[in-house]
Order: C-alpha cells, then structure tokens, then sequence
C-alpha cells in the first residue's frame, strides 16, 4: 500500500508528526513501519502530552526499589520481600465491549506484575460509570463487574478493595482502572531491559491474532457515533491461558536464563520488541514466519500491531532455549525462537526471506514528541455562604438515610460478592472496607491497599483535588494501621488539545506531586489515560490513586466496626465546617458550585502519624477516616459494620449541627477507644497538637442524639444496602 499523509491520519498522527517520521528516516515508511509509528507515537504509548508534567512527581523513597519506567513500581516490605504494584486503564475497551474491556484489563495488569517475577497476591479496581438513569449505564456496569470477576476468579488472585463511582460525565466514557499486587522476593526481581548480542529473542504464550489491532491507537482516540465499529479493536482475554503462562513464566524465572522479559500489552509485538531494544540500548531483529498466528495469512502489519492477550517475549542466554521450551511445553503454551538481539540500535522486520520494515530504536522512543499544550489555570472559586434558611425544615434522620442510599455512598456489596476475595487464604480485610489487606504467606506481615479519587473536588479545583485524593488514600491506609509506602496512579483526563482540559491535568498532577512530596508518599509507578471524551463532551478530571502500605503484624490490623458498648468515640481533626462540593450540599440542598475542602498537609500528616502512634500502642478499637458525607455518615458506617449504637453528645462548636456532621473537611478520623484508655491518648494527641472532639460513647444499638432523636441501625443499613440490588434487579 502506497503510504501518504491521509494515510497517516487515519492512522491518528497529525501532519506534524508524519513529516517529522519522513525526516527521521529521510524517506517514506512503509506501510508497516507507519503502523509501527502509529502505536509507538500515540498518546497511550508515548505520554506526549504528559511526559514533560510526569517528570515533576516524586519517585523516590527509602523503600523505593524501582520506580516509574518499568513495568511497574517495587517497594521493599523487609526480610528479602517486595511488593510489584501499577494500576493501569481499559477505559475505551471497556466502553465498547464491556466484559471483554475490563477483563483484559485485569489480564494485562496482572502480567505487567508478574512479568517482573512477582506472583500476583491481590487486585483491586476503580470504575466509574454515568448517570444511573442513563440507558447504557447498568448493562455497563454489569459487563464491567463480569468482565472483572470472571477473569480474576478464573486465575485465582483475590480481589480485596475498589470503589464505584457514578457521575454523568462519565455516559460517553466510563473509567475501568485495573490494579495488581505482586510478591517477589528482592533477587529474583525482572526488569525488560534487553543486554548482550545475538541472544535470542524468545515469543511465549497465546498465539497471534486479528483481535486488539490498533487497541493503543483507539485508546488514544475520542469517540463518536461510530463508536461500535471499533469492537475489533478489543482485546479477547483467556484466564485459563493466563494462568498457565503465570507458572510457565514464574518456573522459568526460578532458574538463571532470562535476561529480560516483557509482556505484549498495549501495541503487542511492536512495543514489547522496541521497549526492550531501547532500555537495552540495542537492536533487535525479528523473523515474523517465526511468530505463532492462529489467523492465516496475517500480514507483517497485523502481527506487529496486534493485541492478542497471554503473550509475552523474552530474551534468553544463548543456549537455554531448550530448556525453556521445555517449560513451556509442559504448560502446553507456544514457544518460539522468533529473532535475536543485535548492535545496530534498529528494530529489523524478515518476512518471507525479505527485509520489510528497518527503523532506528531512538527515533521511535527517544525521538518522540513530546508536547509543551497549552493549559488554563483554574481560578479557586468563591466559598458559598450557608445561613439558617438552608437548613429549615431539614432532619438529619431524614438526610442520613438519604446519604447513605446515595449511589455514591451506598454498599457495593452487589459488586464485590461477585469476586472471589478470599482465594489463596491470605485475605483478612476484604471489600467495603478502608483498605483490603492480605498476609504475606505463612508470615504475620500483611499487605494494604486501597484505591480513591474525587473528581468532583478535581473538577471544582484540580490543584485542590490532585493534593485530597493522595491525602484520602494515606487516610485508608493509616484507618487499618498500615504504614503507607507508596502509590500508583491513573490519570484520567479529556482531550489534552483542549486548554481547560490540559489545564485540569497539570494542575491535579502538580496537587498530587505536592502531596506525595510532603507525605513521603512517593509515586512508583502509574498510567495516563487522556481523550476520555465522546462528541465533545469530557469526562471530569480524575486521577486515581492506589496506595501501598505495610503492617508488620497482621494481628494489629484495626477495622472500622465499634466493638464494644460504653467505648469512647472520638473526632479527630478539626471540623471547620466547610461544606462546598460535599455530597450534602450537592444532594440535599442542591448547591454545585464553590471549593472543594481545603487541604492542610502539616495536620493531614500530623494527624495521621498521631493515629497510626495510638494504633502501634495499641489504643485504638476501631478507626474509619471521614470522607464523602462528613461525620455523621463515617460514624453510621462504624455502626452498621459492628451492629452497635453510638450515643451522640453535643460538642462546642462556632457552626451549627448541619455544618459539623456533614462537612468534608480533610484529615479527620473516627477512633474507638477504651474509657481507661482515654487519658493516655488525650496526652498523646495534646503531645503532638492534634485537635480532637469528643463526640460520643458506642450503645448498643441506635443513634441517639441529645435531643433524643433515635435511629435504628437496622433501618440506616438497609438504607444503606438497598439501592444497588434494587437498581440492578429492575
């Protein structure tokens, strides 16, 4: 096929970008090598937009070993352990073909851990999807969950945390973020940097097919009305295939033969190859009659691009390819010797007996664009002013229920029982709570989790927003008595050609970076996913940040149901009141506009080590942080959880009632704690300058308050747990 510009937009290069690829080679590619510039050039591949913001972030820590640049992030746990962690996107898959999307999301994330020697211990995911009563949004949903469980219960690993969103700028582009942690001992960690010459280059798993071609290039695409005519280009998962290719993979690696590995995600063979090739600062040459197709008469074009799942290259000593295959052919999966390492830093394509594509490595990786966009700054806006004629006629019996059927805050347990959390028998705090925590086998260490986002705060102020989300996922962390060590994040943003658009990013991203700094919260590992927009219209900006943290003994693990009558209740943080952007406003009083919560990082961090100080003591019975829905909605959740009561008493504050339950002021927790305990924590938090209130002492059961407004707990937890099965059964 004769290769033009026209060609290279269909592509999705712009004018610019062809051009600068005809200067790069000082001639016209082909029509193979154009293909292969399209998926290394595109958003989803190059970060273009977004490299030059990313570079800003904090990546570094004591317990840091790899960060960003790898398949993902490593942190040190102690005693030779190390946890692999990245989430990553399948919005656009996921929205055309829901189950298939989000279940080869879950695949993919899962080898880009275990290709770095890590045996996955547990995933976690955020999804996102529009208005409720949008008609595409519950068979979505339902796909997506599908999607989900039916390939993370089919290999085996635990799903143990997430959170489902519903917002209306979500109906044209829903977010499906897939998250995988993985266990690996500090030597036999796998980095896919190529090293040596004419080693050969090694294609295993799944065979090659039609499925996934252009996956990267539609990913970095927005949509229109002609959005079903991309289903071809979903990838089609096999967990069973997975699972095998997990233990071929792991077997090998226990033996000394790799020098790197890599596994065919995004762009499939063209990525995988140049990635290597790249990092290794070599070149690699490539047989393609050699790859495994199970398609006839699949051209150079169509192997390189495609995205078939299950497939991974390898790079192997000279000499160990029998034994490989060995491996390989035990788990009944295809092992081929496809090319070899070379000096020319050139990716070479053979097919047929003839050259068919030559590209220099560098210009396709380090000769990227990279893009300066222009971005508008968002302006923080006016507080709102609450008076007493807000507040008339209101009930905070009547509000409570309310916010607690509230899409946004009501139980998932719909979704979540659809997983299977406990497989591998490690699991000890499963979904619905702040974090999912699991044990490192046969040890007392545990592993938490969590992963958060708030783009209704980013929306309102992304520099505001980037800080809060960080903030919120140390809180969930610090709620079970985890150490946090690091995060992963996925940004997920509109059109980065828009100014506003570009704008919410390098705002939210630099909120973030200054929140990771401050908390020691370094990030390791992430993805962007940009052009999250349907017929004009774009998502809210939404990062989407996993946390990691460490708790030395799992018999420590704090959870959040009050557990014992006559326990003290206490705030801590102090309640300013503010109730801008809080689901109380927006829901109830029906006021949308003003700023989100501010963030103070010295009592956000103060706070959080003063909390995690009385946990390490063993002062705490329960904890749970205070986040969308203010006090009175975390403390509803600590009595459904522990089937107790709490009796409310008045505390002495400037604001009225309304104010001091439902603002979303950050850095607050709810701590139980033991009546003889009291006066050692009081010297603890006075110690440290943590505000605290008393606020009250757990019952039995009810909510009273001190006007003697009584409220079932049984009535608020079926408030609570009504609206999903109800919505999904109609």
């Amino acid at each position: 096929m004769e290769v033009n510009e026209n060609i290279a937009i269909e592509h999705g290069l712009k004018k610019t970008e062809y051009k600068k690829i005809c200067d790069l080679l000082k001639r016209i590619p082909n029509i193979t090598e154009l293909g292969i510039f399209s998926a290394m050039w595109n958003e989803h591949c190059s970060y273009k937009s977004s490299r030059l913001h990313l570079k800003n972030l904090p990546t570094k820590g004591k317990k840091v070993i790899q960060g960003p640049g790898e398949n993902a992030g490593v942190i040190d746990i102690g005693d030779d352990d190390a946890i692999v962690f990245k989430i990553e996107s399948h919005n656009h898959p996921s929205f055309i073909e829901p189950y298939q999307g989000a279940a080869t999301g879950v695949g993919g994330i899962m080898r880009d851990v275990f290709t770095m020697g890590a045996r996955p211990i547990a995933n976690l995911n955020s999804i996102h999807f529009g208005s409720p009563q949008h008609k595409k949004t519950k068979n979505l949903l339902r796909g997506v969950v599908q999607g989900i469980g039916g390939y993370g219960n089919c290999i085996g690993v635990p799903t143990v945390g997430g959170q489902t969103c519903f917002d209306e700028s979500y109906n044209g582009n829903i977010l499906v973020n897939a998250m995988t942690l993985g266990l690996v001992k500090k030597n036999k960690i796998f980095y896919s940097k190529a090293a040596g010459i004419n080693k050969p280059v090694i294609y295993v798993g799944s065979k090659t097919g039609r499925d996934g071609i252009h996956g990267a290039s539609m990913a970095s695409a927005v949509f229109d009305e002609k959005i079903e005519e991309k289903k071809p280009t979903v990838q089609v998962g096999d967990p069973f295939t997975e699972k095998l290719l997990l233990e071929a993979c792991l077997e090998l690696m226990a033996g000394d033969s790799i020098i790197s590995i890599q596994d065919m995600g995004a762009a499939g063979l063209t990525s995988s190859s140049i990635e290597m090739a790249s990092k290794g600062k070599l070149g690699i040459e490539l047989n393609l009659n050699k790859v495994p197709c199970r398609e006839s008469n699949m051209t150079p074009y169509e192997i390189m691009l495609s995205e078939s799942q299950e497939r991974m290259l390898i790079v192997l000593e000279k000499g160990k390819e029998n034994q490989a295959k060995k491996i390989f052919d035990k788990w009944n999966l295809d092992f081929s010797v496809i090319g070899k390492t070379t000096n020319t830093k050139k990716i070479e394509l053979f097919y047929d007996e003839k050259k068919i594509a030559e590209i220099p490595v560098d210009t396709l990786v380090e000769n990227s664009p990279m893009y300066d966009r222009k971005w508008k700054k968002t302006k923080l806006p006016q507080k709102n002013k609450f008076n007493k004629e807000n507040f008339k006629n209101l009930k905070i019996s009547n509000i409570l229920n309310k916010i607690l059927s509230n899409p946004n805050i009501c139980n998932k347990e719909w979704i979540w029982e659809q997983y299977d959390h406990t497989v591998m028998g490690d699991t000890i705090q499963k979904p619905g709570s702040d974090s999912g925590i699991v044990r490192i086998h046969g040890t007392n260490k545990a592993v938490a989790a969590s992963v958060d986002s708030s783009a209704i705060y980013c929306f309102a102020h992304p520099l505001t927003g980037g800080k809060q989300v960080v903030c919120e996922s140390w809180r969930n962390l610090i709620s079970v008595g985890a150490e946090p060590i690091a995060i992963t994040n996925c940004l997920n943003f509109g059109n980065p050609e828009k100014d506003e658009n570009m704008g919410e990013f390098v705002e939210c991203v630099k909120g973030l970076g200054e929140a990771s700094e401050y908390l020691n919260f370094p990030v390791v590992s992430g993805n962007v996913s940009f052009y999250n927009e349907t017929k004009d219209k774009g998502i809210k900006p939404t990062p989407t940040i996993g946390g990691v943290g460490l708790i030395k003994n799992y018999k420590d693990m704090i959870t959040m149901g009050f557990k014992e009558s006559g326990n003290i209740v206490l705030v801590i943080g102090k309640t300013e009141g503010s109730l801008d952007q809080s689901i109380f406003a927006r829901e109830i009083l029906n006021i949308k506009s003003g700023p989100p919560p501010e963030v103070n990082l010295f009592n956000e961090k103060n706070n959080g080590e003063t909390v995690l100080n009385l946990i390490k003591k063993k002062l705490i019975k329960s904890a749970h942080d205070v986040s969308l829905g203010g006090i009175i909605v975390a403390i509803a959740k600590m009595c459904i959880k522990g089937k107790k009561g709490i009796e409310i008493k008045k505390t002495k504050q400037l604001i009225n009632q309304f104010q001091y339950m439902f603002s979303e002021d950050q850095g607050r927790y709810i701590l139980e704690i033991k009546k003889e305990n009291y006066k050692n924590v009081k010297e603890i938090l006075n110690k440290s300058s943590v505000h605290y209130d008393e606020i009250g002492t757990v019952l039995d059961n009810d909510i009273v308050f001190e006007d003697k407004t009584k409220l079932s707990v049984d009535d608020l937890e079926l408030s609570n747990n009504i609206w999903l099965k109800k919505y999904m059964e109609k």
